[in-house]
């Protein structure tokens, strides 16, 4: 039986490929009365509208910031949006991000002392636990620099954790920042 929209995609929620709708969402949350809203979704679907999920990111950011006029302060997201264009997007609009990165993705910690390395064998000392490290991401402007934290997402999980924030001082503050 064929149903229109649905196609084969990946699942974050199954972590394996299933048969449903994409839907690509922008939530707005407000941390001070602790209330969710959805400012916009979008159906993926590239075989009608030839965009992609990048492409539909963008343009319902766009759309918050400079058409809604919506308030946003900061911008979270997941690991999956974590391109050269989105974080380019986020800074030009000047908002701070906060994303996750996986752990195979290739940085530089050393100023281009050394080849770019997997985020999972960098080596942390005591105080770049405690305050981050600003690394270079492979792909990005020569220029461009993040501030990389280790974060305790769960007592069985931790995520490595960038910002354009550059002067977050701790740790601690950016798992208050993605907790809020």
């Amino acid at each position: 039986m064929h149903i229109e929209l649905v196609r084969r995609q990946y699942s974050g929620n199954e972590h394996r490929v299933v048969r449903g709708i994409g839907i690509v969402n922008c939530l707005y949350f407000n941390p001070h009365i602790e209330r969710l809203w959805i400012v916009d979704y979008r159906i993926y679907n590239p075989e009608s509208d030839e965009k992609s999920k990048i492409d539909n990111v963008e343009y319902m950011m766009i759309d918050a910031v400079k058409k809604k006029k919506i308030p946003v302060k900061t911008v979270l997201m997941d690991s999956w949006s974590a391109t050269q264009r989105l974080i380019a997007l986020i800074d030009n609009l000047g908002k701070i991000y906060y994303c996750p990165l996986k752990s195979n993705r290739l940085v530089d910690d050393t100023g281009g002392v050394k080849k770019y390395q997997k985020l999972e064998e960098l080596t942390w000392n005591e105080r770049e636990l405690v305050s981050g490290k600003v690394i270079k991401i492979k792909g990005f402007p020569r220029d461009k620099k993040v501030k990389l934290f280790w974060v305790t997402v769960s007592t069985n999980r931790t995520e490595y954790i960038v910002s354009n924030h550059l002067s977050n001082q701790s740790t601690d503050d950016v798992e208050f920042e993605i907790r809020a």
